[in-house]
């Protein structure tokens, strides 16, 4: 499987000072700035990155909040066959998301939901 990213995803309900932290200390610049999620990436090495989320009833992404982990994949639809082959459990089908992703959500073996994505 080709992984082109990882990003932990970081829940907060003080998301100003996170960003403060992200974008201020480590000096991540913003890559993707939306309602209920803050997307962080490293100015040396763009493809590490950090996502912030937050509850809001507005939110674009209100699901962020129960993911753990987002990776991006170059073929999430074989991605999506290999978990089903190996008997993964399943947290949410795959799908088409209207911001231009598709995805699905996988438990890892510790309990974390994953969400695994490639850009449409």
């Amino acid at each position: 499987m080709e992984i082109r990213r990882a990003m932990t995803v970081i829940k907060t309900d003080r998301p100003a000072d996170a960003r403060r932290f992200y974008e201020g200390f480590l000096g991540f610049r913003v890559a993707m700035d939306e309602d209920g999620m803050l997307m962080l990436a490293s100015t040396s090495t763009p493809t590490t990155q950090v996502i912030v989320a937050w509850a809001s009833e507005t939110a674009v992404d209100p699901e962020l909040l129960s993911v753990d982990v987002s990776i991006e994949v170059a073929d999430v639809d074989a991605a999506y066959a290999l978990a089903r082959d190996n008997d993964l459990e399943i947290v949410r089908e795959l799908r088409d998301e209207p911001w231009g992703i598709r995805r699905f959500f996988v438990r890892d073996p510790t309990g974390q939901t994953i969400n695994i994505a490639s850009h449409v």
